[in-house]
């Protein structure tokens, strides 16, 4: 029987994460999943239904809404979102995942935030009266809505640009090729451009000497943004190296704000927390997601200039071309 180490864990995390779970919860998430993968014969799935269970009892528990039961919630909400960091984990640790688990994954985390922030809102209506707990708990499920599908979408985008780009670098290269203009060189195949590719974007300064020659030729999307905001590039290196997301507010500090963190204090200071709490992290969410939308823009500008400078050089190199043919006849 495979045992498993910690290192072993450690290798299969995300590259990068929210901050809430590369403190708070990886240290306790790889210690579970190294015990469940060496003393169980548990499945992600099995692993993912525990979650679920936990989500429920925690919005159950977030629906009588009285201190004691809202301080349990957010136990429930937090030991869920362990399990949930675990069934990942050894899925790649096992090599035992699978679409449907992927899904299930994926139709959980929407249905937990959906089910705990009508219950928790609706909790509270239903103790002060408030019909302004109804609207908090609205604004929680479109500003998570909103969260998810502009990153879906902002990546979708990334990955146009990107495979634009590429395949304007490898109609040029082909004319250059064909006119003499360059030497024949090892052709990089899509996964080779995607690695570099982020790994210029990630390295501040890339050792020159450790980049072929074709990989001069992948572009950086972030250059109008970094360009502007200079400060911003180290701050991402310094993050990225502790593997940690640069989105400070993301939809998983945003959930643990509004399920953990608010209705804590609520329990001890009352429900005006969970307003505050909420909103306090909510703004600081959709400011961000602003600059990612910001960014994206600037990008799409990048990725423009970059299209149109490789028409030039295509088109200048098919002249040359057709000078080198007609000189040869």
């Amino acid at each position: 029987m495979v045992t498993f180490s910690l290192d072993d864990v450690r290798a299969v995390r995300k590259k990068r994460d929210a901050w809430w779970t590369v403190f708070l919860v990886d240290p306790v998430a790889i210690r579970l999943t190294r015990f469940l993968a060496n003393r169980t014969s548990i499945t992600p799935n099995q692993i993912t239904v525990g979650s679920i269970v936990l989500g429920a009892l925690s919005a159950a528990s977030f629906a009588l809404a009285s201190p004691g039961w809202l301080a349990l919630g957010a136990l429930f909400y937090h030991l869920s979102f362990v399990l949930d960091c675990c069934d990942g984990k050894i899925a790649r640790l096992k090599r035992s995942g699978t679409l449907f688990g992927l899904w299930l994954d994926f139709m959980f985390d929407q249905a937990r935030v959906v089910c705990c922030a009508l219950t928790l809102t609706v909790g509270q209506y239903a103790v002060t009266g408030q019909v302004a707990y109804l609207y908090l708990g609205f604004a929680i499920i479109c500003l998570d809505v909103l969260r998810y599908l502009n990153s879906s979408q902002v990546s979708k985008a990334r990955r146009l640009m990107r495979k634009r780009i590429k395949a304007a670098v490898r109609e040029q290269e082909a004319l250059e090729l064909a006119a003499g203009i360059v030497a024949p060189q090892p052709r990089l195949s899509d996964e080779q451009l995607t690695y570099v590719e982020d790994t210029l974007r990630q390295r501040p300064d890339p050792d020159l000497d450790e980049v072929a020659p074709s990989e001069e030729r992948v572009v950086d999307l972030h250059r109008g943004f970094n360009s502007r905001f200079p400060w911003y590039r180290g701050v991402r290196v310094f993050m990225l190296r502790h593997r940690v997301r640069t989105h400070l507010i993301s939809g998983i500090e945003f959930q643990m704000a509004a399920f953990i963190i608010a209705p804590l204090l609520a329990a001890v200071a009352g429900s005006g927390a969970i307003f505050a709490v909420t909103i306090g992290a909510g703004a600081p969410l959709l400011i961000l997601e602003l600059v990612i939308i910001y960014k994206l823009l600037l990008q799409t500008r990048d990725c423009q200039r970059v299209l149109d400078e490789l028409a030039s050089s295509r088109n200048a190199a098919s002249e040359r071309r057709s000078l080198t043919v007609v000189g040869g006849r």
